[in-house]
């Protein structure tokens, strides 16, 4: 869209932390009233915890001070009930020339702005900074970075909290599509060179408004070029390895935040978080939400008891309920599976813990029998077929048992060849299917592996619902119980 191209030349400072591989569960977004949004455009929210105020720059207005072109700081107080003061133009940092608060320092007695306010009469273009004098700011002073050279018109910043990291938004030298991300740091107070983030990050389309998390690990943008809700939508990425170099595939930050239309300049602070939009109108209006808090967290377990006595094959199927993934656990014979498998008779406790730090503890008995049971042995059939019970991959006791005699008439395991295909029903889709049938085919050999066959010696397949025993456009519970089933073969 035309209309928006317009904004990408002042970039966003945004400030807050949202640390990577955070719960992102939100209520759903509100945009602000009218004290704030108004028919023109407003863009770039940095929010400010020492005077209690939201920053935001206003494009199209024509009582900015250069006139409908240009743009100007404005703020709103906060009322402490979710509202907002009536907009003022912020007259202190303002010039005829565009004009963009693009954050703070992490105690905001540094202030980072767009372009230069070095009193020359054409618009130069690049980044400043003030101190903090009193209630005031002191004259912005340029930050100099050697070999930035902006040819174009769309441009942006982004400072880190503790000021020696620049994430740059604009065509440099390198760039793959309109604008691409460079970084730029300091080092004895000296910029360096911009730095081109590479292919991980940029795409052929436009990448704009940088935002860095206070740890410095995790990168939000917004972007044209990687699909997504709509014509902009915002992404980030995980720093590895302390490198500014190497950074995890970009993630989409989701449909609660991102809409049908443009989005873009995220920031958060004290659990509330805002962006810009135009997903409402043609122009573009602020919009806020806050986090909810993450499921309580719960587990389920279910043993499987020892099939003989003495014997050690038993297991336990865990399942977390509620929190947030991913899960670690931790049982209290010192494996850190879900699902432990091989036990012998006793009481296993688990601490599962999950992604935001909550813990739920479960206990399970796993039993065994009065007496030894002797197997019974029987002629070796040229197939052994197992059913499992609707979506699940563990073994149930007809399974075990079935299992056993199977084993017990095999000679040489060691040498054995063996081949294990899995099946579903059709109760669910086909690539979910597919990995169920995975996790019966694993657990199947991983069987046999536990009595002597060995891992190099069986072949798996797992067929999903492709290969089903029975056919059946309206099928029975019998029908579906007939094609769960896993096939172990010998192969001559």
């Amino acid at each position: 869209m035309k209309v928006m191209r317009f904004y990408f030349l002042v970039g966003a400072l945004l400030q807050g932390l949202i640390a990577h591989g955070q719960y992102m569960d939100i209520e759903e977004p509100h945009r602000l009233g009218g004290e704030v949004n108004s028919e023109a455009d407003e863009l770039f929210p940095v929010f400010s915890k020492e005077d209690s105020k939201l920053y935001y720059t206003r494009v199209n207005d024509p009582e900015s001070i250069g006139g409908m072109s240009d743009q100007d700081i404005w703020s709103s107080a906060w009322n402490g009930e979710k509202n907002y003061s009536k907009g003022e133009d912020y007259k202190d940092l303002n010039n005829k020339y565009n004009n963009s608060i693009i954050g703070f320092n992490s105690d905001e007695t540094i202030v980072y702005l767009i372009n230069s306010y070095d009193g020359k009469k054409d618009l130069k273009k690049g980044i400043s900074y003030a101190k903090k004098k009193g209630d005031n700011w002191g004259a912005p002073k340029e930050i100099s970075i050697p070999g930035l050279d902006i040819e174009g018109d769309f441009y942006g910043f982004h400072v880190n909290k503790s000021g020696d990291v620049i994430i740059i938004s604009y065509a440099g030298p390198e760039s793959l599509g309109e604008e691409d991300l460079y970084i730029s740091t300091k080092e004895d107070e000296k910029w360096s060179k911009p730095l081109h983030l590479g292919s991980k990050l940029n795409s052929a389309g436009f990448e704009i408004s940088p935002f860095l998390s206070e740890d410095n690990d995790t990168l939000y943008f917004s972007t044209n070029g990687r699909g997504g809700e709509g014509d902009a939508d915002i992404f980030y990425s995980v720093r590895n390895s302390g490198s500014w170099n190497d950074w995890s595939s970009p993630v989409n930050i989701g449909s609660q935040i991102n809409s049908s239309k443009f989005d873009a300049y995220f920031t958060i602070s004290d659990g509330f978080f805002y962006w810009s939009s135009n997903r409402d109108s043609e122009r573009s209006d602020i919009y806020y939400s806050t986090f909810l808090p993450p499921p309580p967290l719960s587990a389920a377990a279910t043993g499987i008891d020892v099939t003989v006595f003495n014997g050690n094959d038993g297991s336990i199927d865990l399942t977390p309920v509620g929190g947030v993934a991913p899960y670690t656990y931790k049982w209290s014979n010192g494996l850190e599976i879900e699902d432990p498998i091989e036990l012998v008779k006793g009481t296993y406790i688990v601490e599962v813990t999950d992604a935001v730090g909550q813990v739920a503890k479960v206990a399970v008995e796993i039993n065994q029998p009065d007496e030894i049971i002797e197997p019974v042995i029987v002629e070796l059939q040229p197939e052994t077929i197992i059913y499992f019970d609707f979506n699940s991959s563990y073994h149930n006791a007809s399974n075990i048992s079935v299992m056993k005699t199977f084993c017990s008439v095999v000679e040489n395991k060691s040498n054995a060849k063996v081949i294990v295909e899995s099946h579903c029903d059709k109760r669910a889709s086909e690539q979910y299917n597919i990995w169920l049938s995975q996790k019966r085919m694993e657990r199947t050999r991983a069987y046999l592996v536990s009595k002597g066959f060995k891992k190099e010696n069986i072949s798996g397949a797992y067929k999903g619902e492709s290969e089903l025993e029975i056919k059946c456009e309206t099928c029975t519970e019998e029908n579906h119980a007939i094609n769960r089933r896993t096939v172990i073969k010998i192969v001559k």
